[in-house]
C-alpha cells in the first residue's frame, strides 16, 4: 500500500495534457492545535513523520549507493538507487521527498501554533519542550534533505495550500545548513536536559550539529559538540557490538533511535530476512562487505550484524541488525554514541590532533574487540576513520552520504559522473513548481 499514492502521481502525470498538481513540498496539513492535548498530539505526529522516512526509505538512500548493500530483485526503484543511475520519477525518491516535507510542515504547524496557544494544562516548560522538539525534526528534515539533494525550498511556515508555497525558490546548501544551524541553536535553547532516547533533549541537539559541522568542515565545531554529548555519564558505548539494538531498547549507546511497535511496526527486517525467515531477502550484504566484516582484525565482534540461515545445503546470509521480525518492533538508530566517537576522531584527525583522534578511533576498535590503530600521518588516519564508519554504520544511513562529503564517491564507487552525488528533485515537483529547479544532469 505504501506506493499506491506516489504511482497515483505519476500515472496522472503520464496520462494527463493538463497538470493539477500539488508539489510536494507544499503539502497542506489543517490539523487545529487550540489545547494542550491538541500540542502535544500534533508533536507526536510529527514523530510519526520522521518515523515514515526513516523506516525504509532514507535509510535506503544512505546505504543502497554505496558498496556495502546490494539489491536482490526486479524492484526497478531500487535497481536505480544500488546502480546510481536515478530517474527524477524513482518512486523512492518522490516518497522519501514527501515524506521528509511531510514531516517539516507537521513541525512548522507546531512551531507556528504554539507561541500564541494558552492552556492551563499546557505549563511554559512544556510549551517549551514541544516548540524545542519541533524545531529539531525540522532542522533534521531539511538535514537530511541537503545532504541529499544539496540546497532545496526552505518552507518555514505551515502550507495549507498550493498558494502557500509558491515563490519559494530553492536556496543554495550552505543557506539550507544555516537554517539547519539556526534551527539546531533554538531548539537547545528550548529543550529540557535529560536523557530522553527516543525524543530531543539538549543533547540531541548538540549530536546533530556535531555532524552537521562535520558535513560542513567545521573541525573545532564538530570536536566541542560530540565532547559536550560524550562528556555527559548518560552516553556510553555499549559491549558488545549489537548490544546496542538489542531489547530492551533504549541504551546507553543511544543519543535518538526512534521508536516502533506492535501497532507501529518497523518494516525493515522484511527486506533483510531470508523468505525462510519470513522475509523478501532483497537487500543483501555485498560480497566484498561480507568479506571484510568476517575478517578478525576488521570486523571483530561486529560479525554479529550479519546472520545465516541454512535451506537444504545452502547458506543464506542475511543483514542481521533488524532482528525481531516476531515483534516487528525493532528501532531506527540515527544517533549513536559510536558516531559521535568517529565524528570527533575525524574532525580531530582534520585539525593534526593525532593522538586525541587515535584514542576515539581505538574506543571504538576496542569496544569491536580489535586491536589498536597506531597510524601516524594524517591521512592514513584519515582512512582508517572512514573505514571504521563504513563497518560500524553498515547498515545504517551513512556510508553513501560520507562518501560524498568527502568527495571520495569517485574513487571508491567508480561515480566520476559528481552530478549523480545528489539525488534527482521529484518529477512531480518540477512539472508542477515553476520555481523549482532540477538538479543538474537529471
Amino acid at each position: 500500500m505504501k506506493y499506491i499514492h506516489a504511482f497515483f502521481t505519476l500515472f496522472l502525470l503520464a496520462s494527463c495534457d493538463t497538470l493539477d498538481v500539488q508539489p510536494f513540498q507544499q503539502l497542506p496539513d489543517s490539523r487545529a492545535i487550540n489545547d494542550a492535548g491538541s500540542a502535544r498530539a500534533a508533536l507526536l505526529g510529527t514523530y510519526s513523520g520522521v518515523q515514515n522516512y526513516y523506516q525504509l526509505n532514507f535509510p535506503v538512500l544512505g546505504y543502497l549507493p554505496g558498496d556495502n548493500v546490494r539489491f536482490n530483485g526486479t524492484l526497478n526503484q531500487f535497481n536505480q538507487i544500488d546502480q546510481n543511475a536515478l530517474s527524477a520519477d524513482n518512486v523512492i525518491i518522490t516518497e522519501t521527498w514527501t515524506q521528509i516535507y511531510q514531516a517539516i510542515n507537521s513541525a512548522n504547524n507546531v512551531i507556528a501554533a504554539l507561541p500564541d496557544l494558552t492552556d492551563p494544562l499546557l505549563s511554559a516548560t512544556e510549551k517549551n519542550q514541544l516548540l524545542g522538539e519541533a524545531y529539531f525534526i525540522r532542522a533534521l528534515g531539511y538535514f537530511d534533505l541537503g545532504r541529499g539533494w544539496g540546497g532545496v525550498p526552505l518552507v518555514l511556515k505551515p502550507t495549507r495550500s498550493a498558494a502557500d508555497g509558491q515563490g519559494i525558490k530553492r536556496s543554495t546548501l550552505v543557506q539550507t545548513y544555516d537554517q539547519v544551524l539556526a534551527d539546531l541553536i533554538e531548539a537547545e535553547r528550548l529543550l529540557p536536559d535529560g536523557t530522553t532516547r527516543n525524543r530531543a533533549v539538549k543533547n540531541t541537539a548538540r549530536a546533530l550539529r556535531a555532524r552537521l559541522h562535520l558535513y560542513r568542515g567545521q573541525w573545532a565545531e564538530a570536536e566541542t559538540y560530540a565532547t559536550q554529548v560524550l562528556a555527559g555519564a548518560a552516553y556510553r558505548l555499549v559491549t558488545p557490538y549489537r548490544a546496542f539494538s538489542a531489547a530492551p531498547f533504549g541504551s546507553t549507546e543511544s543519543v535518538l533511535e526512534l521508536t516502533y511497535s506492535i501497532a507501529d511496526q518497523n518494516s525493515q527486517w522484511n527486506n533483510w530476512f531470508p523468505s525462510a525467515l519470513g522475509g523478501q531477502y532483497t537487500l543483501q550484504p555485498t560480497p566484498e562487505f561480507t568479506s571484510l566484516i568476517n575478517r578478525a582484525d576488521v570486523g571483530g565482534n561486529r560479525a554479529a550484524l550479519l546472520a545465516t540461515v541454512r535451506v537444504g545445503t545452502t547458506d543464506f546470509v542475511y543483514g542481521n541488525l533488524y532482528n525481531r521480525a516476531a515483534q516487528r518492533d525493532d528501532p531506527a538508530y540515527l544517533i549513536r554514541v559510536a558516531e559521535l566517537y568517529l565524528i570527533r576522531a575525524e574532525a580531530r584527525a582534520r585539525q593534526d590532533k593525532l593522538t586525541d583522534a587515535l584514542a576515539d578511533l581505538n574506543a571504538i576498535r576496542s569496544r569491536a574487540s580489535l586491536t589498536t590503530v597506531t597510524v601516524t600521518s594524517p591521512a592514513a588516519l584519515l582512512l582508517a576513520i572512514e573505514n571504521e564508519r563504513r563497518i560500524e554504520f553498515a547498515f545504517e544511513a551513512h556510508r553513501w552520504f560520507d562518501l560524498v562529503r568527502t568527495g571520495r564517491a569517485g574513487e571508491v564507487l567508480g561515480l566520476t559522473d559528481q552530478r549523480k552525488w545528489v539525488f534527482p528533485i521529484p518529477f512531480n515537483d518540477i512539472a508542477a513548481d515553476p520555481d523549482l529547479i532540477q538538479n543538474p544532469g537529471y
